[in-house]
């Protein structure tokens, strides 16, 4: 069954509303049974500010944003369409959890500026929206996404863009400044991203993310330059100054990507354990000259 995003949220919008105004009015009740009490009639008064009532409006681009958190949280199994709540955070794994949307069976979940992957990050929330929400409406659920992200663009691209530039820093104010997902993370030239789900990390991750996805990485941009190349050669010069533009941005991301190799090649040897008793902080930091800084 096709459903709107925007539906949802008007609905939620006025559940939170009419929630916060009960909540206000009840607050500003006890105002005056207090006032009343003491006999403080000409000292106080019984209302509250908006700002001062303890549950929050609705808000459109903070509930957009939990949406795509959760979304990824079902992307590692952290959360199951099937089940309310938590279902993994460690321990023993129960694939039989998950039925309507399957988490990534390696815990690795690329995230590229381009379709390098179809199972990427951006890949896969797509078909988390399709599975919700229904394929009929796909395209409006994710412009009306895109427009709540307040990004430019093509909706595929605004939701790319974030995941790329501001999902994870959204990640680390969260769960502030303990991240559960870890960003794998090249550099500024983004030549490489991966988030893994530190619950589910095994001494084998960091091999798998070197062989499965950094040298996979590396072969398509090999594949893209060459082909870049060869149009440069053929193209008229308006055209040509926009494919050099392009080449050289490649040739860096692939640089960047060579030396990240070198880093993550000495980690991957290592089969690395961690134990999730340590915390966030100290497993952390084990890898990270592989990571993205913590801010």
């Amino acid at each position: 069954m096709a459903r709107l995003i925007s539906d949802k949220y008007k609905q939620w919008e006025a559940e939170c509303e009419e929630r916060f105004n009960r909540l206000k009015a009840n607050e500003e009740e006890l105002n005056r049974i207090f006032i009343d009490i003491y006999g403080l009639q000409d000292e106080l008064t019984p209302e509250v500010d908006d700002k001062d009532v303890t549950v929050r409006k609705a808000n459109l681009q903070r509930e957009i944003k939990s949406l795509i958190s959760y979304a990824v949280g079902c992307m590692f199994g952290r959360y199951s369409l099937d089940r309310e709540g938590l279902v993994y955070a460690g321990g023993e794994w129960d694939d039989s959890a998950y039925t309507t949307f399957k988490p990534v069976k390696d815990a690795i979940i690329p995230i590229c500026d381009d379709d390098y992957f179809s199972d990427d990050i951006m890949g896969r929330f797509i078909n988390f929206i399709e599975v919700v929400y229904g394929k009929e409406t796909l395209d409006e659920n994710l412009q009306f996404i895109a427009d709540a992200l307040g990004a430019k663009g093509s909706a595929r691209e605004a939701i790319r863009n974030y995941f790329i530039n501001d999902f994870y820093s959204d990640h680390i104010k969260t769960y502030q400044k303990r991240p559960i997902y870890w960003l794998f993370d090249s550099g500024k030239k983004n030549g490489f991203k991966c988030l893994i789900y530190m619950h589910r990390y095994q001494p084998d991750t960091i091999a798998r993310i070197r062989t499965d996805y950094v040298h996979e990485q590396q072969s398509r941009y090999r594949t893209a330059i060459d082909d870049l190349e060869l149009r440069i050669s053929n193209a008229e010069t308006g055209e040509r100054v926009k494919l050099t533009k392009q080449l050289n941005n490649l040739r860096d991301k692939a640089e960047e990507i060579r030396l990240y190799e070198e880093k993550i090649h000495h980690l991957a040897d290592r089969m690395i354990k961690i134990d999730l008793d340590d915390g966030v902080k100290h497993n952390y930091a084990i890898f990270e000259d592989v990571l993205a800084k913590i801010k």
